[in-house]
């Protein structure tokens, strides 16, 4: 059984050509501009919307361990939990008529994960007239701390002769990383920042194995896309865009393309839904503008590299 927490049909984003992507849950990772902080435990989890919530107390009389409450906040009624005592068990979002609750985090077999992607292979073909095969990406969380459901996958997924990608932080073994590679078509690898220390300061890992498994799929000739979450106060400035450029021009295979991905703040809304907090610290995380787009990607194209 493989614990998924997502299933995105119809994706343009995540390779090449029309594709499901498959989210896998868990992350050894925890990157404070996470838009999938939902992602990054491997357990369930209750999200809970409280603009969808009608107030019913459905949920709060379902509950055996009386975890659940209906509380007044600021004027409004809205449904608490006491997390100490919910065991995810899923009663609430059964019973829930405003779709309000929802258990992220689901086992699911290779049988109904593969019948979720059948029922999308039509699409994969659709854009194959402007050369980009669609087919199936898994995601994360990150796939490759689930590598062994992930080979199964991927090895069935090549049976059927899907276009596979993996999107993935390559923070994994090298003997993990050359079996996927071996069973997959691409790579999404993620590259959040050149320096070593601030790399573990706002992901809470060191970039070292990252760095190192980026040169192993470059020498084992591997197709792969860098993608840079590009953030104003993070990675950004003109230094680390240069070490960036100069550290993939000097790799045996270049990437395909450098996919540069304005910070957005997404994953706020979603760090509310399961009572966590985002950016704890107060890091300073800014939208970068269009000249700092433009510089940074004129830096890589000076490089050689194609950047969008």
């Amino acid at each position: 059984m493989t614990r998924i927490f997502d299933i995105k049909r119809y994706s343009i984003h995540d390779g090449p050509g029309i594709r499901i992507t498959i989210f896998f849950k868990g992350c050894p990772l925890n990157c404070i501009w996470c838009h999938n902080p939902e992602g990054i435990s491997s357990e369930p989890q209750r999200l809970y919307k409280e603009q969808k919530c009608i107030v019913c107390g459905a949920c709060v009389s379902v509950c055996k361990r009386k975890a659940l409450s209906m509380v007044q906040k600021e004027g409004s009624m809205f449904v608490d939990c006491d997390y100490s005592l919910c065991n995810v068990c899923g009663e609430c979002e059964d019973i829930c008529p405003s779709l309000a609750t929802e258990i992220c985090g689901k086992d699911m077999s290779d049988d109904q994960i593969l019948k979720e992607i059948e029922k999308e292979s039509i699409f994969f073909k659709s854009s194959e007239g402007k050369g980009e095969e669609g087919g199936v990406t898994f995601c994360g969380g990150e796939p490759l701390m689930h590598y062994k459901d992930l080979l199964r996958l991927l090895k069935k997924c090549g049976d059927l002769s899907y276009h596979r990608t993996v999107d993935t932080t390559l923070f994994s073994s090298k003997e993990i990383v050359k079996e996927v590679a071996d069973n997959c078509d691409l790579f999404l690898v993620d590259l959040k920042h050149m320096d070593g220390d601030l790399h573990k300061k706002y992901t809470g890992v060191s970039n070292d194995q990252i760095l190192e498994n980026i040169r192993f799929i470059s020498d084992y000739e591997c197709d792969f896309y860098i993608r840079i979450p590009f953030i104003k106060g993070v990675n950004s400035d003109k230094e680390n865009i240069t070490k960036s450029a100069n550290f993939l021009s000097s790799l045996k295979t270049k990437p395909i393309r450098v996919e540069l991905l304005p910070y957005h703040d997404i994953g706020k809304t979603k760090h509310e839904r399961f009572a966590s907090t985002y950016n704890k610290e107060g890091y300073l995380l800014e939208v970068p503008s269009e000249e700092e787009l433009f510089s940074a990607k004129e830096i890589f194209k000076s490089y050689g590299l194609n950047v969008v």
